[in-house]
């Protein structure tokens, strides 16, 4: 089961001496900044032998990097491994990633709540590295912004140029490993040190004995992605004689020419057609808040079917940590986990805020409590489960041990 969320959590209002205000307006998807000490007396909140544990897991994403591999350089493996895997791999130069570990540790998860200061739906998740020294995953570039929050020992960071699909790849392997990368700056980080990345600065980080790095990232749909789907979308609920028109149209100097009177009154008639911002708010908080892990969601699906006894006697649910959630105002509609639902605003925002469902939220709003309403459905999806889920889990894995 996932784990429970710590909403006590404050976001943070400085990144090192900067105001997060500052940041947005001279380094967001602009240029990279180093933070130094961007967390005080940072303890990290999981091992990399812990880490290591959690990449035995079936239902958890994770991915071996040696630089130095048998089958050739930059090998990739992924998960599930064994423990022979982790006794059978050199001593340095390579890397184990475990993706969204705030899905299931509870102190990882409450570190998402820091970065509010970017809107909730742009949040990825947060993947955690173990580095044996020297270990890295190569030189590369990422599509999405990131902070790299160093956790426990010393990473290396270089940075290089901008890069895009044109740049030359190392060949014979699945990473996309820049074939040339040349260091413009260079950076020892220490645990509570973090940097932050826009999309294509191409970096590098390298370990300096065996260490543990955060990484913070943000979703970012391909224009491709969201043209697909946005055109499925509007497509779907446009009227059938919405057709093409030219009642402007005058003698054409060639009547097999595509000319750029065409081309430009094709253009003007998709934008009209496009001025549907209600809908594209809908399409738009649903592809946001889809879930990155709907099946591991779907194991807690009905875990709360009780959940009104338990909101009686002044228990709570709580957002999923694997779930997403936003809303919008015009239509008053929340979204959760790729779904929208029309709902009071007030709910829906406070939902958002809190991420929990309590008596008092029944009482204001029984509509919603009602039998196959909102809760029921949220409930029956897995998206609000029980605080006290992890504990049960952890306990009967215990009991099975001994």
């Amino acid at each position: 089961m996932m784990a429970s969320v710590n909403r006590s959590v404050e976001p943070l209002t400085h990144l090192g001496e900067i105001p997060v205000e500052t940041f947005l307006r001279e380094y967001w998807q602009k240029k990279p900044l180093l933070i130094r000490n961007a967390f005080p007396g940072f303890e990290a909140p999981i091992s990399g032998e812990e880490l290591a544990g959690m990449a035995l897991e079936e239902q958890i994403e994770s991915r071996l990097i040696e630089e130095h591999g048998i089958d050739g350089p930059w090998q990739l493996r992924n998960g599930p491994f064994t423990e022979e895997d982790f006794f059978s791999l050199p001593k340095t130069h390579w890397t184990l990633l475990v993706q969204a570990v705030d899905q299931w540790i509870p102190e990882v998860a409450s570190l998402k709540d820091y970065f509010r200061f970017i809107p909730d739906w742009r949040l990825d998740d947060i993947m955690i590295s173990y580095a044996a020294d020297q270990g890295s995953v190569g030189p590369h570039y990422d599509f999405y912004d990131v902070f790299l929050l160093q956790a426990e020992g010393n990473r290396r960071w270089h940075l290089g140029p901008k890069a895009d699909a044109s740049s030359p790849r190392v060949e014979g392997t699945p990473l996309n490993i820049l074939r040339e990368f040349e260091s413009e700056a260079s950076w020892l980080l220490e645990p509570g040190d973090m940097l932050y990345l826009p999309p294509q600065y191409s970096h590098w980080g390298i370990a300096e004995g065996g260490c543990t790095t955060i990484s913070v990232g943000f979703r970012a749909p391909s224009a491709r992605t969201m043209l697909e789907d946005l055109a499925a979308e509007l497509g779907a609920g446009l009227p059938d004689h919405y057709r093409y028109t030219d009642a402007d149209l005058s003698l054409p100097a060639n009547p097999a020419e595509i000319d750029g009177a065409t081309v430009a009154r094709v253009q003007r008639q998709l934008a009209a057609w496009l001025q549907q911002p209600q809908n594209i708010a809908q399409w738009f908080g649903a592809i946001m808040t889809e879930a990155k892990y709907p099946d591991t969601i779907a194991l807690d699906a009905g875990a709360a079917d009780d959940w009104r006894e338990e909101l009686a006697d002044g228990g709570g649910l709580i957002l999923n940590p694997g779930s997403r959630c936003a809303f919008c105002r015009d239509p008053a509609t929340l979204f959760v986990d790729g779904e929208s639902f029309s709902t009071p605003l007030l709910f829906a925002e406070g939902l958002c805020e809190s991420r929990e469902v309590t008596q008092s939220d029944v009482d204001a709003y029984p509509e919603l409590a009602a039998k196959g309403a909102l809760i029921d459905l949220l409930v029956s999806q897995g998206s609000l489960i029980y605080p006290g889920l992890l504990e049960e889990d952890d306990m009967d894995d215990e009991e099975e041990c001994d």
